[in-house]
């Protein structure tokens, strides 16, 4: 058993990792998270994953094994209700952290009383950054931009979705949206906003997110100069297509909860005739790729 951090009451940060297949990339996701320079529990929430995951023993180890896989925000809501710390991280289980991530961010946080979260930037294994780290929130224009690769014809305001081909800057930046891989949150502003949207399974509740703090008031903060990696895709390339799914349906679900109202019925279904006709087109794709690559 490993008390080299402390008992739990003393922990200033609870870290949430929600599982589903990602393999050895948890447990070293798992063992990075547990060599924090700062008082953590770790909270690793298992979606019905086989083989199930076997983590190393630690007194900061809490696991939730769930019978069936209940998407990224209702597991991720399972340990918030139950963690203790006053900063929550949701950390992706193909993301790997630095012994100094958490206690970096935890500062640059504290700093900026205003903002209700923060992300760091997030690097691809080749060392670029990855999309999505900093990013504005979709509108119909920059949604339909990015969904059908029209951004280079587009005008930067609404091809600017993610920012990762913008200049680093070269000090914490107020930004519309971070990526669900790792948020960092205050619990104070969560109390206030509530936690994650249940509704969405899998993609599109941290845009969701985002969104409702804005409109609570909270600022969303991201630190450039804190860099950790995500082996992106880990946990969904085994059924793409599902995952695909997921991903579709959350944009005509965030598009219905935020974006409906301000346009006509014709236009709306517009926009839902679009996510899905895209959806189709990318699971004829992704067959004709598993066909071909079979054969």
């Amino acid at each position: 058993m490993d008390n080299r951090l402390g008992k739990c009451a003393e922990c200033k940060a609870s870290v949430i990792i929600v599982n589903y297949n990602a393999g050895d990339l948890l447990v070293q996701a798992v063992d990075a998270v547990l060599a924090s320079s700062v008082p953590l529990e770790l909270w690793v929430v298992d979606n019905a994953s086989d083989p199930r995951p076997k983590l190393t023993q630690s007194d900061r180890l809490q696991l939730i094994q769930n019978q069936q896989n209940l998407g990224f925000a209702a597991a991720n809501n399972q340990a918030i209700a139950q963690a203790k710390g006053d900063y929550i991280l949701l950390l992706n289980p193909d993301c790997l952290i630095r012994p100094d991530t958490l206690e970096r961010m935890l500062h640059t946080l504290e700093q900026f009383p205003q903002a209700g979260m923060a992300g760091c930037r997030i690097l691809n294994q080749d060392g670029t950054e990855q999309r999505g780290c900093r990013r504005t929130l979709p509108t119909p224009g920059s949604g339909f931009a990015r969904a059908f690769n029209m951004q280079r014809f587009s005008s930067q305001q609404v091809a600017a979705v993610d920012m990762n081909t913008q200049p680093v800057p070269d000090k914490p930046i107020f930004v519309e949206a971070i990526s669900g891989a790792f948020m960092l949150v205050r619990r104070q502003a969560m109390a206030v906003v509530g936690t994650l949207d249940e509704d969405y399974f899998l993609h599109c509740e941290d845009l969701d997110w985002c969104k409702r703090f804005a409109d609570k008031g909270w600022k969303i903060l991201f630190v450039p100069d804190v860099e950790i990696t995500h082996h992106q895709g880990t946990c969904s390339q085994t059924t793409p297509i599902r995952v695909s799914w997921h991903k579709h349906t959350g944009m005509a679900k965030y598009y219905a909860k935020f974006l409906k109202q301000e346009h006509s019925m014709p236009f709306n279904l517009l926009v839902y005739a679009a996510i899905y006709a895209r959806f189709a087109a990318l699971a004829v794709i992704s067959m004709v790729k598993k066909v071909t690559h079979r054969s």
